[in-house]
């Protein structure tokens, strides 16, 4: 007897079995292709929901885990801008038409994918989607934007050797954002409010570089 071929699977669990997918999945899906090629950001945020502002945030740190001068200058304002939609409630992210056609190169992906491919095989072990109130809830969304709009000022200032430490923290934001994990995003609450009072503390710059930030806000 013939062995009945399997059912195609339905277009909306494809979609659904898509979004679910790991950060390192999603990764390794980026970085099939062509490694000259340059991605685009309106196709990367495709079927990403909401975890779409967790996949720019991961792309956005990207110049900040290069060795050049002016990666944090690069980075900051994207995660800025990210902060900012989140700060208000948006429920997708937005970027400008100049920003949105052009992504990184497969290439430099590859190379930032192996400096955090570590640190993510530790993570996938406790990562799991929990505390969705913490992601969604509109007071919640608000701390996360006004945090993350405070560490992409800091990551744009010229504080010597932060660009590490203030790009691993957004990234633990952006895990807890594609992984859909509210513990994380609690973990990333607190390093992020000691490392917005001690690096301000000591730049001594965050107060006046801010103000005009927070009179708009306010």
């Amino acid at each position: 007897m013939a062995t009945p071929e399997p059912t195609p699977e339905p277009k909306r669990l494809r979609i659904r079995l898509r979004r679910e997918a790991g950060t390192r999945a999603l990764l390794d899906s980026l970085l099939d292709g062509d490694h000259q090629q340059t991605l685009d950001f309106n196709a990367l945020m495709r079927g990403l929901g909401r975890r779409a502002f967790g996949m720019l945030l991961l792309l956005a740190t990207l110049p900040a885990f290069i060795p050049i001068p002016i990666g944090g200058v690069v980075s900051g304002p994207l995660v800025v801008l990210l902060a900012a939609q989140l700060l208000i409630g948006s429920r997708r992210p937005w970027l400008p038409g100049f920003i949105a056609r052009r992504g990184p190169k497969r290439q430099t992906l590859a190379h930032f994918e192996r400096i955090v491919a570590p640190w993510l095989l530790r993570l996938e072990r406790v990562v799991r989607p929990r505390l969705a109130i913490v992601l969604d809830h509109r007071l919640a969304s608000t701390v996360t934007g006004l945090l993350l709009l405070l560490l992409g000022v800091l990551l744009s200032l010229p504080i010597p050797f932060t660009n590490y430490p203030l790009g691993g923290l957004i990234l633990l934001f952006a895990l807890a954002l594609l992984e859909r994990d509210g513990a994380m995003m609690l973990v990333a609450w607190g390093a992020g409010i000691a490392t917005v009072a001690t690096t301000g503390a000591l730049s001594g710059g965050l107060v006046s570089a801010m103000q005009p930030i927070v009179d708009r806000i306010f």
